[in-house]
């Protein structure tokens, strides 16, 4: 995976039909599933208003305001969108669409899962800082 937005798109979804598939064998992925939805919908918008604020802060300290950076907030705010359109057509599918769904995409297993997982943990801040915390 390059660690585009598609492929982490298509990671998520991945991961999210292997805990649909397995919610008969265990009733709390369940929750986990609507607990990845929640904070990957959190996390996009934290990250849209970190990005925001600090184009805010470079714009109040140089002075003036370049047509870049306007181009710059138009493209976070859309790259933002379409990860919250993503989310909202995943919590909007009925229970019935997922086996149509299943049939789309490839098979995914325990440890295929596993795998998604701890990838999709790396990307996130906390994880991205962890030696930074250490070294302190």
């Amino acid at each position: 995976v390059s660690g585009g937005e598609d492929e982490i798109q298509q990671l998520q979804k991945a991961l999210l039909d292997y805990l649909d598939e397995n919610t008969e064998i265990d009733a709390s992925l369940v929750f986990s599933r609507k607990f990845y939805i929640a904070q990957w919908f959190r996390d996009t918008t934290m990250e849209t208003e970190k990005a925001i604020k600090s184009q805010k802060d470079e714009d109040s300290s140089e002075g003036t305001h370049h047509a870049k950076d306007v181009e710059t907030t138009g493209q976070i705010m859309h790259r933002a969108e379409s990860r919250k359109t993503f989310l909202r057509s995943i919590i909007k599918t009925a229970p019935s669409q997922f086996s149509t769904l299943k049939m789309n995409s490839g098979t995914v297993d325990y440890e295929d899962a596993c795998l998604i997982v701890r990838y999709l943990a790396s990307m996130r801040p906390f994880a991205q800082s962890f030696d930074i915390y250490l070294t302190q």
